[in-house]
């Protein structure tokens, strides 16, 4: 019934988000964190690379992994345009299984709440532990439902060209305070000369984390070395629901 990440998302998320599109200043604290790496990264969650074509262009060597081959054929394309070719996999961040080895691995920006069941999450940190190097780090943003509105419907519409345009609806269908996670129901409808040419649903849910649970989370999985930061400032402590969260973690 639902579709995850497909052609009508991305084309959404490729039009809002372009490549090297900056969320609340990510990619630049990510470029100052990951300096003098001189190993292999792998970004988590790549998506059409809004943020990992901007690594490469940098001069690091990168790798990325996603869920969605729609989302991989528009960063392949994306990569094309500017004669970049980087190892790009199709794979479930729970259960993936690649020959190298990492000294990073990163995935920024609340992708990793994308993650939907606990069980899930810690089975995708085990997977980044055994895929970095002995003191390797990983690097993951967490955040918060603060704004959340229960029963809340928004309508936007992205206008791709005189002929054709993409309207979405996002309805807030629910908060579980016990199991830590919201619901949201995603309708993307494409419109071409005014006329109704495809339609795609996509069930958004996404699963937050105490600071505290999370830093015990990472420690059963063997990490150590935990760094907590805010606002993509370094070391920052968190104050504020609001406020997105760094955590850092070394492999032993």
């Amino acid at each position: 019934m639902f579709s995850y990440y497909g052609a009508l998302s991305t084309e959404v998320y490729d039009f809002t988000k372009p490549v090297g599109y900056s969320i609340d200043g990510d990619i630049e604290y990510y470029h100052e964190r990951l300096k003098g790496t001189r190993g292999k990264i792998l970004e988590a969650g790549v998506g059409s690379g809004r943020f990992f074509i901007p690594l490469l262009e940098k001069g690091f060597i990168v790798d990325g992994i996603d869920y969605s081959p729609e989302m991989l054929d528009s960063c392949r394309k994306r990569c094309r345009e500017r004669g970049l070719n980087p190892k790009l996999y199709e794979g479930n961040l729970s259960s993936f299984s690649l020959e190298s080895k990492y000294e990073a691995i990163v995935i920024p920006t609340g992708s990793f709440c994308l993650i939907e069941s606990t069980k899930e999450a810690k089975d995708a940190l085990k997977c980044f532990y055994n895929h970095l190097m002995p003191g390797g780090r990983v690097i993951v943003d967490l955040e918060f439902p603060s704004n959340w509105r229960t029963g809340e419907i928004t309508t936007s519409t992205f206008s791709l060209s005189k002929e054709e345009g993409i309207s979405l609806e996002n309805k807030s269908i629910e908060i579980n305070w016990v199991d830590q996670y919201t619901l949201s129901y995603l309708k993307y409808e494409k419109w071409r000369k005014g006329k109704l040419v495809d339609t795609e649903l996509q069930k958004f849910a996404m699963r937050w984390y105490g600071i505290e649970e999370f830093k015990l989370i990472l420690e059963s999985v063997g990490f150590s070395d935990i760094t907590c930061s805010a606002d993509y400032t370094y070391k920052k402590q968190p104050s504020k629901d609001s406020q997105l969260i760094t955590f850092e973690a070394v492999r032993k």
